[in-house]
């Protein structure tokens, strides 16, 4: 009998820890200690990405490594996915008291990290953004207005019918624009196609729809925005960041001008250099 109960209580706590996680926004990986430093990836990609990063850093910082909902091998969360994800990193920095970490974000999570900065309740002494604008669906749209973009809509629904194959296939052209590197594009290729399909296809619209812009004239924190000289080069990506930071008071922009997207994976040792000055600098 005590066995029996023994083996229907494991159960109920596996069950239970597999439901707990099946409702996580996010999940955090802790290495190192010191100053404490949150590193959010982009869109698809697991916080791995950022390990060769954190073996520089750990020495002197507590990395917190983020891995998005649907990302990396972790459950998918209903919907609305990315306002979930934001308040659930908000609800971390407060409970774990890391009001003074600094934000490393790529991409999405650039942008994520500059509505953080702008929240009341959050205060941060630094910002690090790669490649990433506060309103990236200004870039793909004429007259962008987040409130027309839809789960429900036709790219959505032949995004959500793909077959495997048609996805790997789109999946493999979308990687070739983001990074120089061929090794580099097919991991990303890989990320996109382990996503959860249907997070990779919603998230994405939630992605487009945030607009940061107006909260940039909360931000106080300092800002380092690294961006990428490809494919447009160095005039053009000036312009576009001039133009889309234009309501944040102080950055320093700095280009890398021989890397695509992903610029930890296109130049990784100038990539590191930058960072760790960045973060000594606070």
């Amino acid at each position: 009998m005590k066995r029996t109960f023994l083996l229907l209580l494991s159960a109920f706590v596996t069950l239970s820890l597999q439901a707990q996680e099946q409702n996580e926004a996010i999940h955090i990986d802790v290495h190192g200690t010191g100053n404490p430093i949150l590193l959010i990836p982009g869109f698809t990609v697991p916080g791995e990405i950022w390990d060769p990063l954190v073996e520089k850093l750990k020495a002197d910082y507590e990395c917190h490594v983020i891995t998005l909902a649907g990302f990396g091998g972790k459950p998918p969360i209903a919907f609305p996915w990315l306002p979930k994800v934001n308040n659930a990193l908000e609800q971390y920095i407060v409970d774990h008291d890391l009001e003074d970490a600094i934000v490393i974000g790529h991409s999405i999570g650039g942008t994520i990290a500059t509505w953080l900065a702008s929240r009341e309740e959050v205060h941060l002494s630094k910002l690090i953004l790669i490649d990433a604008l506060p309103a990236a669906g200004e870039m793909m749209f004429p007259n962008f207005d987040p409130e027309t973009l839809v789960y429900d809509s036709p790219f959505n629904n032949q995004q959500l019918a793909m077959s495997e194959s048609n996805f790997d296939q789109l999946a493999t052209t979308m990687a070739m624009g983001m990074s120089l590197e061929p090794s580099a594009q097919n991991q990303i290729k890989n990320w996109m196609v382990q996503a959860d399909r249907k997070t990779y296809v919603y998230g994405y619209t939630d992605y487009l729809k945030l607009d940061t812009r107006a909260c940039l004239k909360e931000i106080s924190a300092p800002v380092v925005i690294l961006a990428a000289g490809k494919p447009y080069g160095d005039t053009m990506v000036r312009q576009t960041y001039t133009s889309q930071y234009a309501n944040l008071a102080d950055y320093e922009l700095i280009i890398a001008e021989n890397s695509a997207h992903f610029i930890m994976l296109d130049q990784p040792e100038w990539f590191a250099e930058q960072i760790q000055a960045a973060v000594a600098s606070r």
